[in-house]
């Protein structure tokens, strides 16, 4: 890696508002800590507003950012070929978002980068595997993020039914089934549910606080200790 590419990916880990420590560092960008520390020194010569100190940890101060840069092949493959995932697998609402992305992107790329907007070798195609659902899943991420509770009708795999009222913190994709991760109030705990085994989906006015131990971060900790 480039020192400059090394000082970049510095000041990104550090723009995520954690303190973080010389030795995590080195280890993510796979160097010695007495480079980290070079580099950290070199940095705030350059004025560059990074608080902390060797043995306790470096964070950048709130409001720095960077003049734009411009995307390498493989970053700008990798954002091309997500935004086309996007839209072939996600709501009409999400699918607009990712053109316009794309087309903004397009906007500031120099020709010989361009090309790869219009380049299929990477493609993702939508397909008949995709199962419909009963509602709009755009209603459901604006549920998420506006914290309302959702009811609904739910079939298992063994067909039975239930009503549930979830807390709805987290939409995950396995190809081709789309799962929502909540808090269901029937069960008390976590649930994940497919989206298509749900119906007569009701988008309620009441919200639901962000409470310690039921939030999307509690859930992806669930699941990850036990995979």
């Amino acid at each position: 890696m480039r020192r400059v590419d090394r000082l970049f990916e510095i000041i990104q880990r550090l723009r995520r508002g954690r303190v973080v420590t010389a030795r995590a560092l080195a280890e993510y960008l796979e160097v010695s800590e007495r480079t980290i520390y070079r580099d950290i020194s070199d940095l705030m010569a350059s004025r560059v507003p990074i608080d902390g100190a060797a043995g306790v940890g470096y964070s950048l101060r709130k409001g720095y950012d960077l003049p734009p840069l411009m995307f390498g092949q493989d970053e700008l493959e990798a954002l091309v070929f997500g935004a086309r995932i996007v839209q072939s697998w996600s709501d009409s609402e999400m699918a607009r978002a990712a053109e316009a992305a794309l087309a903004k992107i397009e906007n500031v790329l120099p020709a010989h980068l361009r090309l790869l907007l219009t380049d299929h070798s990477l493609w993702a195609p939508a397909t008949t595997r995709q199962v419909p659902l009963s509602f709009d899943l755009a209603e459901l991420r604006t549920a998420i993020r506006a914290r309302r509770k959702v009811r609904f009708r739910y079939r298992d795999e063994k067909s039975v039914g239930t009503h549930r009222t979830v807390h709805p913190l987290a939409l995950w994709f396995y190809g081709p089934v789309w799962l929502t991760g909540a808090w269901c109030e029937l069960r008390e705990d976590f649930r994940f549910f497919r989206l298509e085994r749900m119906s007569a989906v009701q988008f309620l006015d009441e919200t639901f606080p962000l409470e310690r131990g039921r939030t999307a971060d509690d859930l992806l900790r669930r699941v990850t200790r036990r995979s």
